[in-house]
Formats: C-alpha cells, sequence, structure tokens
C-alpha cells in the first residue's frame, strides 16, 4: 500500500519544529564589507555532539536527481549532530521530515524548498534522503564529524509517495 504527501513550500514557521530555514529573505542584519554585502546573521543553530568528541565538517555531496511523484520509505536521523543542507545551484529540492515518536519516526511531511533555500535539521530529526529534483545535485553539507555512531535508519512498513505540489 503506498500513501501520499503533497509537498508544501518551506517557510520558516512550518520548518520550526524539524530545523532552520537558510535562506536570505527580508532585510539583512547588518550591513558589511564597505556597505557592499549584507550579513543575514546566526541563522541556524548547529549542534555537533562536541560531549563525544564531535566537530563540525563541511563536505560535498552530489546527488541524484528525483522527480514527482516521488516514492520513499527510507528515513534516517543523526543523534549526534545537526545537519545543513546548502544547495549549490538555485534548484528546489525536495524536504522530508518526520517527527519522533517513542524512536521511531511519524506521519512524515513534505516541503519544496524555492530557489536560494537551505535548511538546518535539528539533531535527531528523522529526514529522508538528500532529495534534488534537478541537475546538478551539488550541496555543501555541514555536519558532524566523528568517530563515534551517528545514522539510524528506518523504513517504514509502506512506501509513501510525494506528489507534485
Amino acid at each position: 500500500m503506498t500513501r501520499s504527501l503533497t509537498p508544501r513550500p518551506l517557510t520558516p514557521e512550518a520548518f520550526a519544529p524539524f530545523g532552520e530555514v537558510l535562506d536570505a529573505s527580508g532585510q539583512p542584519d547588518r550591513i558589511i564589507n564597505a556597505g557592499l554585502c549584507g550579513r543575514f546573521h546566526d541563522r541556524a543553530r548547529l549542534d555537533f555532539g562536541a560531549e563525544t568528541g564531535g566537530r563540525a565538517g563541511i563536505s560535498i555531496f552530489d546527488a541524484v536527481p528525483r522527480a514527482l511523484p516521488y516514492e520513499f520509505a527510507l528515513v534516517e536521523r543523526h543523534p549526534e549532530g545537526s545537519q545543513a543542507f546548502l544547495p549549490m545551484t538555485m534548484s528546489p529540492f525536495l524536504v522530508i521530515v518526520a517527527r519522533d515518536e517513542d524512536g521511531v519516526p511519524g506521519r512524515p511531511v513534505a516541503f519544496l524548498t524555492a530557489p536560494g533555500q537551505g535548511i538546518n535539521l535539528h539533531r535527531g530529526t528523522w529526514h529522508g534522503v538528500l532529495t534534488p529534483l534537478a541537475a546538478p545535485g551539488l550541496f555543501a553539507v555541514v555536519d558532524r564529524i566523528g568517530a563515534s555512531p551517528n545514522l539510524q535508519e528506518y523504513s517504514y512498513d509502506d512506501s509513501w509517495t510525494v506528489l507534485a505540489p
């Protein structure tokens, strides 16, 4: 049995239970570089599990683009650190998240980013795999680097399909 979701636009308010939206909307917090650059200051709460020896790292991901409708069953989470996805193109991507319900993900929610938006997932947030909707699927990813395990995966018994909006 396949269940369906319709993605909604990614907004800071709707995404707040899962993390932060990273974009340059609104007015900059500061003007720097002799007035030639707007700084949108401190937009995400980064958490890298320092108590277990973690540190921040920046990696480059090159994900295969998908198309809507998109079917999935696998989600994952990172219990030792937050994870930020910063697209290196202006193409939108699909974000799938779910609240934790006693150690397993609940009903997923799908968001569709606008061009220029990235996300920062809070530590322990269940989420789908990186899902660009256009090539190239290049992302800078800021997450925890460390020796202890930081990945938990879960497969729903029945798959979900994200429909086109």
